[in-house]
């Protein structure tokens, strides 16, 4: 059996352990962390494991073409390898045909090799087609974009098939990095200089690039943060300025505090809270990064808000938990997850809400946001709550493509961000509490 190159040894173990449901970001990460592996063979390793995520089923029903086993009888180190392969030859134009195979055989094991090198070669034989359904076949969009019929079918009823295409093609497009400048420390010019990037179109402060040469640098050295442009713009919306008082109830892991304090110039007050301890030293440890010194953390339930905050805060940013389907493109795993969880969201976002709203002031700005594409977690919690909460009115804001109503929904084809949304709310002034 021939030498396997680390990287694909690596995506190979790693793909065997995601079986038992470990989230791909977090496998990727700790590997990372542990292994010794070149800039490329990092970056081989990465492209494996994510792409293989993203297109599991396009592979599987490959696989399942080409096979006299049925998928559930393949031996797992085998089939991880077939996904491997196939991967490889048609989503990854850089590498040779043979290393894909050959490796993919050596990976497989002395009892699966031949099967896995008949298949691989059969399938290149017939000139690498995937087993893509008709246009018009209601499986279309769940086989050529790798998507489960179920959600592909929501994502149909929200937007219509042509969009929910664009949305699904989104998704697996190469991501651009973001990042979030640190102007206690810098600014935007010299960061552009250093890491060869351009200003962000959509936020503020924000700078995009292709390379990650120079990233873990700056991070380290608290000179910026990675941030995706729709959350950047999420708390550039919020407008908090210095000496404010300002409450962000579901906080973790803490980019959005962290722009936050960033655009107060670190001054003022601002609570940084989330249900869950656990995660809170992030944000402690993110802020010491970047020199910032006035967030105060705290574990809380945003349901049950801290009375002795009630209508003390001058901005209040409520970034609710929710089902996560705008980030798909960074978090493959989203897409495959039991849908029935998503239909109880809903009155959970609303009481968060209602209870993130009692922090507002009379006058007061409060920015309801999610990072999911489904129109029922987005405004129609809002128009839930503004119809129950007469002391609030969509609040319009400025933003790079112009005036929005209040209520925004981006688009990661359109927008080239995250799919996100952003409701900025107004408490009255001539509210009086009875």
């Amino acid at each position: 059996m021939g030498k396997v190159n680390p990287a694909r040894e690596a995506a190979h173990k790693s793909l065997l352990k995601m079986k038992s449901g470990k989230y791909t970001n977090l496998e990727v990460n700790a590997t990372l962390t542990r292994a010794d592996m070149s800039a490329a063979d990092r970056g081989l390793y990465t492209a494996l494991v994510y792409g293989v995520c993203e297109r599991i089923i396009t592979l599987d029903k490959t696989i399942a073409k080409y096979s006299k086993v049925p998928l559930s009888k393949i031996d797992p180190e085998a089939l991880a390898a077939l996904r491997m392969g196939i991967y490889q030859l048609s989503f990854m134009d850089k590498i040779p045909d043979h290393a894909a195979v050959d490796e993919s055989v050596t990976l497989a094991g002395r009892k699966a090799g031949g099967f896995v090198n008949a298949l691989l070669r059969s399938f290149i034989r017939d000139e690498k087609r995937l087993p893509l359904p008709k246009k018009e076949d209601s499986d279309y969009l769940s086989v050529a974009y790798s998507v489960p019929e179920e959600l592909s079918d929501r994502f149909v009823k929200w937007y219509g098939r042509e969009e929910a295409e664009r949305i699904f093609a989104s998704f697996l497009e190469n991501e651009k990095i973001t990042l979030h400048v640190n102007t206690l420390k810098t600014n935007v010019e010299d960061v552009c200089k250093k890491l060869s990037a351009i200003p962000s179109a959509i936020a503020k402060d924000c700078v995009c690039t292709e390379s990650f040469e120079g990233v873990a640098e700056g991070i380290e050295g608290g000179l910026w943060f990675v941030q995706d442009e729709a959350s950047a713009l999420c708390a550039e919306v919020l407008g908090a300025v210095s000496g404010e008082t300002v409450i962000d109830t579901c906080a973790c892991p803490g980019g959005k505090s962290f722009a936050v304090a960033i655009g107060m110039e670190n001054t003022g007050e601002l609570y940084s809270f989330d249900i869950h301890d656990n995660k809170l030293p992030l944000i402690r440890k993110g802020a010491k990064k970047l020199g910032i010194e006035i967030i105060k953390t705290n574990q809380r339930d945003a349901r049950d808000p801290d009375g002795e905050l009630l209508e003390r805060a001058d901005r209040v940013l409520c970034d609710a938990p929710c089902s996560g389907l705008g980030v798909i493109g960074k978090k493959p795993d989203i897409k495959y997850k039991d849908l029935s969880q998503i239909d109880n969201l809903p009155a959970v976002q609303y009481d968060v809400l209602c209870g993130a709203a009692q922090y507002v002031k009379n006058g007061g700005v409060l920015v309801y946001s999610t990072c999911t594409l489904n129109p029922e977690e987005n405004f129609g919690v809002c128009q839930r709550f503004l119809a129950s909460h007469p002391d609030f009115c969509l609040e319009p804001f400025l933003w790079a493509k112009g005036e929005c109503s209040g209520s925004l929904t981006l688009m990661p084809h359109k927008d080239g961000t995250d799919g996100f949304y952003i409701c900025k709310m107004r408490k009255r002034e001539q509210h009086v509490k009875a």
